[in-house]
């Protein structure tokens, strides 16, 4: 039955991804599960919700901030045990466990293939906030040309605010002040001034790119292509065997980029805002 989870122990990260493999098996496309996030949860809040039968996992859901003012939701429920409302009991403990957080919105991650999902997402009132496209590149990224000017280096303290800047200008937030920035960011620099952004995240046998992000000031240069180029160079060079990011369905300019150089649509998936309460417990009052 439901299981509130404050970290994930090994074999408990090992059900997790059998029951992704069997979710993938019957659906295909891919599941945005968080990978690095799940295996390095803090272990002081609760932050997966798990359903159990025994000892096997029948249904997961993850919780995850990355230190936005939004909450994201994501899960699965085994094939061979939907319709029995494992979704839905889920999503009802998720909601619970996000009233006792601070959040600006939360959103629910749905395939655009699972109707059950957007459903259920319906029935709790969500609308849809907006889609993206997860792409991923197998193999050698196409060629780009280099520009000598424009370095990339891993970020360092004194980078954060020039990153807190990028980020509003690129995605209109600025992550939370910190002690420093994540070891897997990196910093664009031309002239020895930063001019974008990046996190280059290995998870696993795979690699992800995120908040990846250039100047206003500095776009439609080539800057973009090369850098990115260079990252999946260095991801494929790492051990990598693939390299995935993702992309609004209305950035026709950036997926142009990304499949320019060899990226291929995986899945779509939609993002539905939610009250921040479950539909059994009513909103708290005053």
């Amino acid at each position: 039955m439901i299981n509130l989870s404050a970290g994930l122990s090994p074999s408990t990260l090992d059900a997790v991804e059998s029951l992704e493999r069997r979710v993938v098996a019957a659906d295909g496309g891919r599941l945005k599960l968080e990978w690095n996030a799940l295996r390095h949860r803090s272990g002081k809040d609760v932050e997966d919700v798990l359903w159990w039968e025994g000892e096997r996992l029948l249904g997961f859901l993850g919780i995850y901030s990355h230190g936005a003012p939004t909450i994201e939701l994501a899960g699965m429920v085994d094939p061979g045990a939907r319709r029995r409302g494992i979704g839905a009991a889920l999503l009802d403990a998720g909601l619970d466990l996000c009233r006792q957080r601070e959040h600006d919105s939360i959103l629910l991650v749905v395939p655009r293939s699972s109707v059950a999902g957007r459903s259920l997402a319906e029935r709790r009132d969500g609308r849809l906030s907006h889609s993206e496209h997860a792409l991923q590149l197998l193999g050698e990224p196409v060629e780009a040309a280099a520009d000598p000017s424009v370095t990339l280096r891993t970020a360092l303290p004194a980078d954060e605010a020039a990153i807190r800047e990028l980020m509003r200008l690129g995605f209109g937030w600025e992550p939370p002040e910190s002690a420093g920035p994540d070891p897997s960011t990196l910093v664009v620099e031309q002239g020895g001034r930063p001019i974008g952004t990046a996190r280059l995240l290995r998870e696993g046998d795979r690699a992800g790119v995120y908040g990846f992000v250039v100047h206003p000031d500095h776009r439609g240069r080539g800057i973009g292509r090369d850098v990115l180029h260079r990252m999946c160079r260095t991801a494929l060079a790492d051990g990598a065997t693939a390299v995935h990011l993702e992309v609004a369905t209305d950035n026709d300019r950036a997926l142009n980029l990304y499949t320019s150089l060899g990226f291929r649509p995986v899945i779509t998936e939609d993002y539905y805002a939610l009250p921040g309460w479950s539909s059994r417990v009513p909103p708290a009052s005053g």
